[in-house]
Formats: C-alpha cells, structure tokens, sequence
C-alpha cells in the first residue's frame, strides 16, 4: 500500500454556517449531523465564522482510488499508529481515505508505517 503525504497544513474546525467557505478550493471536508457542522481545509481556509478549530495536522492519503471491497485498509494502518501511541483522524472519500496526524507527530507516524511495510511516495 501506497501513502502520501500532502504538503499543506490542516485544521479541523466547527463552523457555525458554509458561509466564508470556498468548497472550490482543494482538500475542503465538510460533515454535518444533527449536532454540528465540521470542516477539515487548509489552514489558510479557514473562515472567520468558525466555533473552535484545531490546527497543525499534517496529513497522507491512500493512493488509490481505492475499490469498496477492500477491507481493513485503515483498521491496520490504525492498530500500527495506535500501538506507537499516535491518534488520528481519518476522512474518507468516494476515492480513498485521508489519514491527519498532528504535525509534531507525522515524522513519527511515517517511519511506524513504513516499518510496517507501508510505503511513501517521494
């Protein structure tokens, strides 16, 4: 399995409305339920409307696109940052899954996954 880090950085935000929101712009996740509204995007997009954010997430997707009847994909790749002791968050799209890691720990994550046998692009 392939894994990619992307450059940007990301926060993960509560939003009281879309508006300030360009669903334009690249990397932009929106989830709403019947309790909040939250968007994941590029720390340079985040609206001033916003209701808290969490910043400094670095993050790496799955090369894929990824077919549905794969299973485990993020199950394993969870078990092996958890057992090192690093927390995620995992967005998934249509595609693949996008896997965010605090930025102080992304060095971390990538050598635990590539000695699981996890590889990076360059």
């Amino acid at each position: 399995m392939v894994l990619e880090i992307l450059k940007k950085e990301f926060a993960v935000c509560k939003v009281e409305n879309l508006d300030g929101v360009d669903l334009k712009k690249d990397y932009t996740f929106i989830a709403k339920t019947d309790e909040e509204l939250s968007l994941v995007c590029p720390i340079e997009d985040v609206p001033e409307n916003k209701l808290e954010s969490d910043t400094s997430w670095k993050c790496f997707r799955v090369q894929g696109p990824l077919e549905f009847s794969l299973i485990g994909i993020i199950a394993d790749i969870s078990k092996v940052l958890a057992e090192n002791a690093i927390g995620l968050f995992v967005i998934s799209t249509y595609n693949t899954d996008y896997v965010l890691i605090k930025s102080e720990n992304m060095n971390s994550a990538k050598i635990c996954l590539e000695n699981a046998g996890y590889d990076f692009t360059k």
